[in-house]
């Protein structure tokens, strides 16, 4: 891969190597004291400060600060980059055209600009996600409990569809919520949703919970772990909590 970058350049270097940065179609960074303006569906100015723009060759423009990790303007893909020097500052310009929208920023002085030839395509290989998790239940549906049987994934409902839809030991229908990664009570009131549409799917009232010949429809919330909160909604609901990884631990 091959990098350009200069430390400390004038406007006027930076310029060139901008131009021809664009000209190879680099992924471009530019770490100086600036400042930012927008103009298009709205409006809005970012006064002077040490700030991160990063421009990509498919047109997208990103303005980071210290903080967070979204940028604090930014342009989509499809914008145009284009630079110039203007009162003796470097001027970058990232518009785009449908609808018409320009990002503009405003070096005072660039501390480091860099180019790279970046390759290796967009295909991500992700891990530990949830289609993982829903992976190792299906092959193995005794790790949510003994019994259960899967019979539908991303099953319709009013709420949403249902990451697993089963049922138990006993034949009670189940939904299953999937998560990767340790959850709050948010989690518990989705799975909660879930199983109300069910519940009304299948004319189940509340007052039926208790009875022997209405079916029960259970909720089990899988996540690696849960919250205090989250698992005393769990049981004031009658749900369960299952805590597996989504992939198996070495």
């Amino acid at each position: 891969m091959t990098v350009t970058s200069v430390h400390d350049p004038s406007h006027r270097e930076a310029l060139w190597e901008l131009e021809d940065a664009f000209e190879r179609g680099d992924l471009v960074s530019v770490f100086g004291r600036c400042t930012v303006s927008y103009e298009g569906r709205a409006a809005s100015d970012l006064g002077a400060g040490d700030r991160l723009l990063v421009l990509k060759p498919d047109g997208a423009a990103l303005v980071h600060t210290d903080e967070g990790r979204q940028p604090v303007n930014w342009q989509p893909p499809g914008s145009e980059h284009r630079a110039a020097v203007r009162e003796g500052r470097l001027r970058v310009r990232s518009r785009r055209m449908n609808p018409d929208e320009t990002l503009t920023v405003r070096f005072e002085r660039v501390h480091q600009l860099s180019a790279m030839a970046v390759t290796g395509g967009r295909d991500l290989s992700l891990h530990g996600s949830e289609e993982d998790l829903r992976t190792r239940i299906l092959e193995r549906p005794e790790l949510v409990e003994p019994g259960f049987e899967p019979r539908e994934i991303e099953r319709p409902s009013s709420a949403g569809p249902m990451d697993v839809f089963g049922v138990d030991a006993h034949g009670n229908p189940v939904v299953v919520e999937l998560k990767r990664r340790r959850v709050g009570p948010d989690a518990v009131g989705q799975l909660a949703r879930y199983v109300r549409a069910l519940r009304e799917e299948l004319g189940i009232e509340e007052a039926d919970r208790d009875s022997d010949e209405a079916p029960l429809v259970r909720g089990i919330l899988v996540a690696p772990s849960i919250t205090d909160r989250a698992a005393e909604r769990l049981a004031d609901r009658g749900f369960d909590h299952v805590a597996l990884e989504p992939t198996p631990e070495e």
